[in-house]
């Protein structure tokens, strides 16, 4: 049996080692199946596929099938223009993102994207969570959707630069492969069932049970990530120290404002309240009641930048400190 027309057939790079259903037929019937250049050397072995010819002798040949990675390979390109039966399966989105991400980090990408390292990059990651943080307080469900694409974002774009390391590499598989072997193994109730778990709270104290003897640490101290914004610093080192029964005497004590501020913020975690959240809460309904002021006192055709302590509270939506 020969084919009428040639057939290319698209394994995504991201997807090496998986190709359509539809595609086995037509590499069967094909008198020659060629790898293209852009396929990964492990698939073109595992299909025992020839080096692909120049893509004027490809479009020469009948009963042939390539296999390729991108329909933009020059050999696919031209095949497809010839006529050839596209074979490829839909990638999922998940898929699609890590070979743009891909693409836009190879030669002939985005200059902005190839220059780029994890330094360069920590910026961003930092103002994406804010703004995720912010349209989950929101409730804009709209917004969420896009914010969390932008944090994936930065998770795509870490692990692409990791992939490029000379003596340490790894991409987002690996990334992947690592997460899916801690949750399991932090789950044994779900995956193992090898204990009963009875509560979210049980729960919270067998994950940093399992942690702790996963990661060997020497310190109640040990994993804590001191770059975090203050009042969520203080919260997690109450909770860690909570956890371990050491007495609230011990914390910072004294009258400056960081001792006592640090105090709260670890009474806050200890009673299982975040004094992040909580803080963000009240300072950005502060500034509600800021931004309300100052319209009243337009709307009035006061300038707000004139205002002095009694125009303030003039203004104010509602008895001043609430």
């Amino acid at each position: 049996m020969t084919l009428p027309h040639p057939t290319v057939v698209l394994a995504p790079a991201a997807m090496p080692g998986v190709l359509p259903a539809a595609a086995w037929p037509a590499l069967r019937a094909a008198d020659a199946v060629y790898a293209a250049p852009d396929l990964p050397e492990a698939t073109a072995a595992a299909l025992d596929a020839k080096p692909a010819p120049a893509p004027a002798e490809l479009v020469r040949q009948r009963a042939v099938a390539l296999v390729a990675a991108t329909a933009e390979e020059p050999g696919a390109a031209a095949l497809i223009a010839a006529g050839a039966t596209v074979v490829a399966a839909p990638a999922p989105w998940l898929v699609r993102a890590a070979e743009v991400m891909d693409r836009l980090r190879s030669p002939g990408g985005c200059p902005w994207d190839a220059v780029q390292t994890h330094e360069s990059l920590r910026q961003y990651l930092v103002e994406e969570t804010y703004e995720l943080l912010d349209s989950i307080e929101d409730g804009d469900r709209t917004a969420m959707r896009e914010e969390l694409g932008d944090v994936l974002l930065q998770v795509l774009f870490h692990a692409r630069v990791a992939a490029e390391h000379p003596a340490d590499p790894f991409g987002i598989e690996d990334v992947a492969s690592v997460l899916v072997d801690k949750l399991v193994g932090r789950h044994p109730h779900v995956f193992a069932g090898a204990e009963v778990v009875h509560s979210a709270e049980h729960q919270q104290t067998r994950w940093e049970e399992l942690k702790q003897d996963e990661k060997r640490r020497e310190s109640i101290m040990d994993g804590v990530a001191f770059g975090q914004p203050a009042a969520a610093l203080a919260g997690k080192l109450g909770q860690r120290t909570g956890r371990a029964e050491l007495p609230f005497d011990l914390l910072p004590a004294g009258s400056d404002e960081g001792a006592k501020l640090f105090r709260l913020a670890a009474a806050a975690r200890r009673a299982g309240i975040d004094p992040e959240g909580e803080l963000r809460a009240v300072a950005k309904e502060f500034a509600r009641r800021v931004r309300s002021a100052e319209r009243a006192a337009r709307a009035d055709g006061r300038d707000p930048a004139t205002l002095d302590a009694d125009g303030w509270r003039r203004y104010w939506p509602g008895p001043p400190g609430t």
